[in-house]
């Protein structure tokens, strides 16, 4: 599947560690990631040289190519909440995945969207199971 990984970049990269896990896990297991460079641990000094336009068109470019989103949201995003909104504007199965007790907003809490799924995780090895799951079950339904 082609899997659009979305995760906090100015906003804070506190949970990098587990941006890199969920991405290679999902590559590990043959999908094509291709925001996988935003977990990487460069990826401020990257994205700083990058012109916004050319961010705004590619990204969306890759959204819309996408079988899926994947979003970890322990870190406030606007650019995160714009990629969830727009996914499941287009139809895609969202999964909006957070740490443990963090406070998440409730634009994401509080949708009913048929396609989002919600997880907390407490490990890196529990958000990577969360998102084995969703990507299994969101393949047998594209």
């Amino acid at each position: 599947m082609n899997i659009y990984f979305a995760c906090a970049i100015t906003g804070g990269r506190e949970f990098e560690a587990v941006y890199q896990a969920i991405v290679e896990a999902l590559e590990n297991e043959g999908h094509w990631v291709p925001t996988a460079h935003l977990a990487g641990a460069g990826i401020v000094a990257l994205e700083q040289i990058v012109p916004p336009q050319e961010v705004y068109t590619r990204d969306l470019q890759w959204l819309q190519q996408a079988d899926a989103l994947v979003a970890e949201v322990s870190t406030p995003s606007h650019g995160v909440g714009y990629e969830i909104a727009s996914a499941l504007n287009m139809g895609k199965k969202v999964l909006c995945c957070h740490r443990d007790g963090r406070k998440i907003s409730k634009m994401i809490t509080g949708n009913t969207h048929a396609n989002l799924s919600l997880g907390s995780y407490r490990t890196p090895e529990e958000a990577v199971e969360i998102v084995k799951k969703f990507v299994a079950t969101a393949g047998r339904q594209s």
